[in-house]
C-alpha cells in the first residue's frame, strides 16, 4: 500500500462488493445440506473459500430460524395492529438478514483472496510460548504483557480501564495471561472482558480467547445494578475448535493481512498493517481524527498502525495505533467520527499528563 493512501486493494474490494449486495441482495437461500462436504472442495484445496460458503448456508438456516421463532411470537400477539406491526418487521428482517449473509459471504471470498485458501490450523503447544509472563524470551514491544500494567482509555461517553493481572489460564497445554478489560458507558459498567493472551517465543502475542459480558442497567430499578445482557463473542481456543489468532505479529509488515481470532459465525476478526513507520504528519488519511498531542507524544516514525474489522460486519472498520513500549493507545472509526484514546497508563513516562479528549 502507498503510504499516503488508506484504501488497499483489499479495502476497495471490500467495500464495492459490500455496496452492490446490499443494493441487491434477495432473500437468503442456504446452501444445500446435500452439498456440504462435495469431495472437491478438499480436492481443489480452497479451504477458505469452501469455509466461506458453508457458513453462508449457516448464516441463512440461522436467519430462517430466527424468522419462524420471530412469526410465532407475533401470532400469540392480541391485538390486531400490534400483530400487524410485528409481521412486518419479521418481513423487514428477513430482507435485512439476506443482504447481511450474502455481504458475509463475499467479504469472507475477498479476505481469502489475501489472506490465502489454505486451512487455517496454526501451530499450537507449549513448545512455541512462553510459560513464564515475569520473564519473557522476547517481550513484543507494541503489546505488553507486563503483569501489572495498567491503561485507561476515554473518548465521548465511554471509559474502558485495562490491566496484565497476575493471573494465568492453561489453554491446550499453553500458559495465557489474563488481561481485564472493563468498559463504562456514562458512568455504568457495560462490558466485562478477560482477554486471554500468549507470548511467542518468536515474540508474536497470540489471542487465546476471551469471556465477555455485557451489561445493561435499567431506570426504575432499585438499586439500579448491572444486569448480564449477553455473552456474545466469547470463544477459547480449542473449545468447539475454535481457534487462537495473532494479536501483534513479531514483526509487522505493511500490507500484512492475518487473523485475530477464528471462531467461526461467533467472533471472526481480521487486522491489516497500514503502516509500521507512522509519525504524526506522515499521512493525512491516517491523521484523520488522530489527537494531534497524542501521536506527538508516543509516535516518532515507529508507530504501528491496523484497520481492524470483522468478517461478520462487512463495511464496518476500526483503525488502531500502537505506539513502541506502550501498545495500543488508540482507535478510530472513520465511518462514524468515534474515537478513543489513551489517557493514562502505569509504566511508561510519556503516559504522565497525557491530553485528554
Amino acid at each position: 500500500m502507498h503510504p499516503n493512501r488508506l484504501p488497499s486493494p483489499l479495502t476497495q474490494a471490500l467495500a464495492v462488493a459490500a455496496a452492490a449486495l446490499l443494493l441487491a441482495a434477495p432473500a437468503v437461500h442456504a446452501a444445500d445440506d446435500d452439498d456440504d462436504d462435495r469431495p472437491q472442495e478438499s480436492a481443489d484445496r480452497r479451504y477458505c473459500s469452501a469455509t466461506a460458503r458453508l457458513l453462508f448456508g449457516a448464516c441463512g438456516h440461522a436467519a430462517a430460524d430466527d424468522r419462524l421463532v420471530a412469526k410465532a411470537k407475533c401470532i400469540n400477539i392480541g391485538d390486531a395492529k400490534e400483530r400487524s406491526e410485528c409481521l412486518a418487521e419479521v418481513k423487514q428482517a428477513r430482507a435485512e438478514a439476506g443482504a447481511q449473509c450474502r455481504a458475509q459471504l463475499e467479504t469472507r471470498r475477498t479476505a481469502c483472496g489475501v489472506l490465502g485458501e489454505g486451512r487455517y490450523d496454526p501451530p499450537w503447544g507449549p513448545e512455541h510460548f512462553d510459560a513464564n509472563f515475569r520473564q519473557l524470551s522476547n517481550p513484543n514491544p507494541y503489546f505488553p504483557l507486563g503483569i501489572g500494567n495498567k491503561w485507561e482509555f476515554r473518548g465521548g461517553e465511554e471509559r474502558n480501564t485495562l490491566e496484565i493481572s497476575g493471573d494465568t489460564k492453561l489453554i491446550e497445554g499453553v500458559t495465557c495471561i489474563v488481561l481485564r478489560d472493563l468498559v463504562y458507558k456514562s458512568g455504568r459498567l457495560a462490558e466485562a472482558t478477560d482477554d486471554w493472551y500468549a507470548a511467542g517465543r518468536d515474540g508474536s502475542t497470540w489471542y487465546c480467547g476471551e469471556e465477555v459480558k455485557d451489561y445493561e442497567s435499567f431506570a426504575g430499578d432499585h438499586p439500579r445494578n448491572p444486569e448480564l445482557v449477553k455473552i456474545d463473542g466469547s470463544f477459547k481456543h480449542g473449545r468447539d475448535r475454535d481457534k487462537a489468532g495473532v494479536i501483534m505479529p513479531a514483526r509487522p509488515r505493511q500490507g500484512q493481512v492475518y487473523l485475530e481470532e477464528f471462531s467461526l459465525g461467533n467472533a471472526e476478526d481480521v487486522s491489516e498493517v497500514l503502516s509500521v513507520r507512522y509519525a504524526y504528519g506522515s499521512n493525512a488519511a491516517l491523521d484523520r481524527l488522530v489527537p494531534r498531542d497524542l501521536a506527538l507524544r508516543l509516535c516518532n516514525g515507529d508507530c504501528i498502525v491496523t484497520k481492524n474489522y470483522s468478517l461478520l460486519e462487512p463495511g464496518k472498520f476500526a483503525l488502531k495505533y500502537y505506539a513502541r513500549g506502550i501498545g495500543f493507545f488508540l482507535e478510530t472509526k472513520p465511518d462514524n467520527g468515534e474515537v478513543l484514546q489513551l489517557v493514562s497508563c502505569n509504566f511508561d513516562q510519556r503516559c504522565i499528563a497525557l491530553p485528554t479528549p
